[in-house]
């Protein structure tokens, strides 16, 4: 039992060991054919295995859904070209060396090719040979090379364009970061797919080129071996050689042919998932007009005397019926679409005024969207709208770092803004709104491009960046040129993301906060139980919480916020306190989101005099706030506004470090003045970290 169990195992495993030698053992043998003679009847095996594997390929690029389904065709296409020309350098040694013997001594293949095909004449066969040479180089090969050469060099170019549209759609929360990894690794394998589909052209090319002058060579040779060497005369030798060395050359060249067709086809079709034969059929005969006026124009061809009248008006008919089926199944889907809607209309029987109720009473929505009538497609699935997915996207981004649920997006169609014109609403209070092209792209200028695009000029609505609103057509083309291109969709997803970011505090209700404490109690009961009314107040937990979200500060660690509450909240009904000991109790994760894992933060500061100032001004005032004057208070915001953008020039954090009896008040100073500017006390500095002074303000 033992030794059968032992032999089992071998023969499981001995597959393993034999899997992926095909191609290393297809390569050796090309390289052996070139140096060994083979026999007539293997040639024919190999001359029907390179016919095979070339109608193969052909077939799966044709049926292959997308060009980066089929990968591996440029490892395919040389390997299938290095076996073509070790069986024509094989071939050539049986022709010269048994051409003499008769039609068949190189193998029943290559004479039928010399036979059959060309019908034993050999200036048609020369004359076919140099026509499928003529259509392979000239035509096939030549065009698939350029337009290789020409798709390599622009996927390369757009490159950087690509990689910042998909940081984009990552920031904005409309993929994750596995959708992130998976369509940057589908960029640079389209990249070294064009990049190798354009080296495996010149192969193409210089196979076609080798086909004529293995022709040349050994129709030469064949005339000189068989009248010095077996002492054949003129039309004996030129009959023999000639007959095998054109079916020789045409049994090459057919694959050839077949695997050029496959190149122009791989480098031809677009990067867009979807069988090639549907595509073709859908786009060309998608409108019956075309057809329409072919067959018009077939049939006044067919009525001018001396035409062929059956076959021009054959093909007339056919074309016209073509047009009449496609125009006819167009009314028959529109007629039932049309039924469908009345179906689903209200009867107007049920439709009479009803007596008003409180379900009539419209309640502000808590986030609104109202579009333009040309912006209803975006919110269309029926249209191929994708603005509710990425909406839905943003909400769940934002509810993952901000540390609760983002409410819902209602969304309707306002016929008083303008067509292209959106609206976002908080609270029944506009905080947004622009005008977006649902039909063109938006080319943000990130900072630094290398030309300029023909366009609408616009400004990004979320940023405030400059850009400009282009067709589809311009894409790669201003991603070549270091713009960011998003799409209409795209683009109000992230003006909404920016706006709730910048409002969090004001999504944060009662409502919420209790579902927050209800999950805390199920991980620690212990913490939440008497937490409220016993020591503070649901409205005073709100408070501190809104306070945090409006500085910028995530909710996400419940936990440490409630502990905080509980040590300090039985002290102080201050929500002002208990927010900076709360600040303080998370200071580790606040430095960390601000200028993340770095041992050392560089931070802007006040300088002495000015801090003194503003504090002998907060204690004149009874800590309501400095009484700042009016030009301290604009120089104060310039040089702070100055301060941070030197810091984002150089690629760091714009911090402001204070005393913690400014923090709050400063804090409110620069929120809608300076955005990129954070401000923390000396005690959110982590114990761990290390402060670098990199400016002083009021020096």
């Amino acid at each position: 039992m033992d030794v059968k169990a032992t032999l089992g195992r071998v023969k499981e495993v001995r597959p393993k060991h034999l899997k992926g030698i095909g191609t290393p053992a297809l390569v050796l043998a090309a390289l052996a054919m070139v140096v060994l003679p083979m026999p007539a009847f293997l040639l024919d095996i190999l001359f029907s295995f390179n016919i095979a594997l070339a109608l193969v390929v052909l077939l799966v690029a044709i049926y292959t859904q997308r060009p980066l389904d089929f990968a591996a065709f440029p490892t395919v296409l040389l390997i299938a070209t290095l076996l073509r020309l070790a069986l024509n350098v094989a071939s050539t040694r049986v022709v010269l060396l048994e051409g003499h013997n008769g039609g068949d001594a190189a193998g029943k293949v290559i004479e039928a090719f010399g036979s059959v095909v060309i019908g034993g004449n050999y200036a048609v066969g020369l004359v076919v040979f140099l026509i499928l040479i003529i259509i392979n180089f000239a035509v096939v090969t030549k065009g698939a090379g350029r337009i290789s050469e020409v798709s390599a060099r622009f996927t390369l170019d757009a490159m950087p364009g690509k990689q910042m549209a998909i940081d984009a759609d990552l920031n904005a929360g409309i993929i994750n970061q596995e959708q992130a990894r998976q369509r940057r690794d589908e960029v640079t394998k389209e990249a070294d797919f064009y990049g190798a589909m354009d080296g495996a052209s010149k192969f193409v090319k210089g196979d076609a080129i080798a086909g004529i002058m293995i022709l040349v060579i050994n129709i030469i040779g064949g005339f000189v071996i068989g009248m010095l060497q077996h002492d054949l005369d003129f039309s004996t030798a030129a009959e023999i050689y000639t007959l095998l060395t054109i079916g020789d050359g045409l049994v090459a060249q057919i694959p050839g042919l077949l695997l050029s067709i496959a190149a122009a086809l791989m480098v031809t079709r677009q990067n867009e998932t979807g069988d090639m034969g549907q595509m073709v059929m859908s786009q060309m005969f998608d409108s019956p007009k075309a057809l329409a006026i072919a067959s018009g124009v077939l049939l006044i061809m067919g009525l001018v005397p001396g035409m062929p009248h059956l076959v021009f008006l054959s093909f007339a008919g056919l074309t016209g019926y073509g047009a009449w089926y496609i125009r006819k199944r167009a009314e028959v889907k529109k007629q039932e679409a049309l039924e469908k809607a009345k179906e689903g209309e209200l009867d107007p029987m049920k439709s009479q005024p009803k007596e008003l109720s409180w379900d009539d009473v419209q309640h502000v929505d808590t986030i609104g969207l109202e579009v333009g009538y040309r912006l209803i497609p975006l919110v269309d699935k029926g249209q191929g709208g994708e603005l509710l997915g990425r909406i839905k996207g943003v909400r769940k981004k934002l509810s993952q770092e901000l540390g609760f649920l983002v409410p819902a997006v209602h969304i309707r169609d306002n016929l008083d803004l303008a067509p292209n014109a959106y609206r976002i609403s908080l609270m029944g209070v506009v905080v947004g709104e622009a005008e977006v092209r649902h039909d063109c792209e938006l080319a943000i200028n990130p900072g630094q491009v290398f030309g300029k695009l023909e366009g609408t000029p616009t400004r990004d609505p979320a940023f405030g960046l400059e850009a400009v609103w282009v067709t589809p057509q311009q894409r790669e083309h201003a991603q070549t040129l270091g713009y960011t291109v998003v799409d209409a969709a795209t683009v109000v997803a992230t003006h909404i993301s920016q706006l709730l970011t910048n409002n969090a505090s004001k999504l944060l209700g009662y409502e919420e906060v209790q579902q927050l404490l209800d999950m805390l109690s199920k991980q620690s009961p212990k913490l939440v139980d008497g937490f409220i009314p016993d020591v503070m107040s649901l409205g005073n937990v709100v408070k501190v919480m809104q306070n945090l979200l409006n500085e910028g500060v995530s909710i996400r660690d419940m936990r440490t916020i409630i502990q905080t509450l509980l040590e300090y909240g039985s002290k102080s009904n201050d929500t002002e306190v208990l927010t900076a000991a709360v600040r303080i109790a998370l200071k580790r994760m606040i430095v960390q989101e601000i200028a993340g894992p770095e041992a050392e933060i560089p931070v802007i500061t006040l300088a002495p005099e000015l801090e003194q100032m503003l504090h002998q001004s907060m204690q004149a005032t009874g800590g309501e706030g400095p009484n700042i004057e009016p030009g301290l208070a604009e120089r104060m915001q310039q040089s702070l506004a100055d301060a941070a953008q030197r810091q984002e020039m150089v690629g760091q954090p714009a911090i402001l470090l204070t005393s913690g009896m400014l923090r709050s008040t400063l804090s409110r100073f620069i929120k809608y003045t300076i955005p990129n500017m954070r401000v923390i006390s000396y005690q959110e500095v982590p114990d761990e970290k290390q402060i670098r002074i990199v400016s002083a303000v009021g020096q």
